[in-house]
């Protein structure tokens, strides 16, 4: 059983130290003695797993929750304060731009260094050279001092590099978020070519859709422990879960957007299963109820209640208003959806305005939710298709 592991973790945690200075103009005002303070600080706690080899899991988690921390462990980049970590087999890790490249040294240059230190002898390297070369797909950048390269052109070479080496385990911590589109589904062809392999990878991501693609096993990492190791649509369901407190997204409204009136409120805003339940996950074709209060301090004519849904990918989905109340008043409103959605990440959007001023209270957090859909529709939306055949109906989301 352990000779068919890539990686194993055993109780691992990992502690850094924090100093905490006294300001020395503070200091000499006050005829102080200027004493460090040192205090721990747990990265990461009690974190144990086990990745076959061939298996491509992903690890999802809020910034801050351990996710670099652990995959540097897994790197050999740091080494863990406790447990222990044993990863088998030929690493290649791509878990920050630019990281391994001499700035100094051509593209070119960069390519036999890196390659040599991932262990590749000279005649292996310019074997497969034309195929990097092809795959960055950087052109005459190639013999260009890598300093003057964009963050997508390092990640184009970082990555053509670490993938056509032969890793028997590839790390890759959220840098293909810097590539344009066409690059990453590239990359994403290359790793399912690895996974066929029998190489073992590991991606840290806040892309959801690309973890859910790539992965079918999740981590969930939340304030440094293990919270979810399974099935990716369980993770990611967990995942929204945990992003339910509203102090993630961003509250403030940017400065291109209109100001609101500030007469009135939406607050106390929740998203209710098909049993009346508090939810953030929901089934293709369940009905949603969005439950929100609205307080208007002065009469507001006209008033209209706004709700949008958006995916992670930033499409529009939907968006509807409703009209139906005028204040001064405070009063509970429900509103009945039907999740008409394919799999995927979302995110719900309520506000308040009036047919003469476009917002009249300040914009509600967002409200981030998961839908699990049918397994053979893709895309954003589900049309419910039907199949009929000689009169006969047949499930869309049957087997292929």
């Amino acid at each position: 059983m352990t000779e068919a592991l890539s990686i194993d973790l055993q109780g691992v945690g990992k502690r850094y130290v924090k100093y905490e200075d006294t300001p020395m103009l503070v200091s000499r005002l006050f005829q102080l003695r200027n004493r460090t303070r040192r205090s721990s600080l747990w990265a990461l706690r009690d974190a144990t797993f086990h990745v076959s080899r061939g298996e491509c899991i992903g690890i999802v988690g809020r910034n801050g929750s351990g996710k670099s921390t652990l995959l540097q462990m897994l790197a050999g980049v740091t080494a863990p304060t406790e447990g222990t970590v044993t990863v088998r087999g030929r690493v290649a890790p791509l878990i920050s731009v630019g990281v391994g490249f001499h700035p100094e040294l051509s593209g070119r240059e960069n390519v036999y260094v890196n390659a040599t230190i991932l262990g590749l002898s000279r005649e292996e390297i310019d074997r497969r050279f034309n195929e990097i070369e092809a795959f960055a797909e950087i052109g005459d950048f190639l013999d260009t001092p890598v300093k003057f390269y964009s963050s997508g052109m390092f990640v184009r070479l970082g990555f053509s590099v670490s993938a056509l080496v032969d890793p028997q385990v590839m790390l890759i911590d959220e840098v293909l978020a810097v590539g344009d589109l066409a690059f990453q589904l590239k990359c994403f062809d290359r790793l399912e070519q690895l996974r066929s392999t029998g190489a073992t990878v590991v991606i840290v991501s806040h892309n959801l859709n690309a973890v859910r693609r790539l992965c079918d096993r999740t981590l969930v990492i939340h304030d440094g422990r293990l919270r979810h190791d399974g099935d990716t649509v369980e993770a990611l369901s967990v995942y929204h879960e945990l992003l339910g407190e509203p102090r993630e997204l961003n509250e403030i409204p940017a400065d291109d957007e209109p100001r609101a009136m500030d007469v009135a409120t939406v607050e106390d805003i929740r998203l209710l299963g098909p049993d009346g339940s508090p939810t953030h996950h929901f089934a293709t074709g369940d009905i949603a109820t969005v439950e929100a209060t609205v307080t208007m301090r002065e009469p507001v004519p006209h008033p209209i209640l706004g709700l949008a849904v958006v995916s992670d990918s930033g499409t529009h989905t939907y968006s509807e208003r409703f009209v139906g109340f005028d204040g001064p008043e405070r009063v509970r409103v429900r509103i009945s959806l039907t999740v008409a959605l394919a799999t995927g990440s979302y995110t719900l959007h309520v506000g308040l305005g009036s047919r003469t001023h476009a917002m009249i209270a300040k914009p509600a957090p967002p409200i981030l939710f998961f839908v699990t859909g049918r397994p053979a529709v893709s895309g954003v939306v589900d049309l419910m298709g039907r199949l009929t055949v000689d009169g006969n109906d047949a499930d869309v989301s049957a087997e292929q």
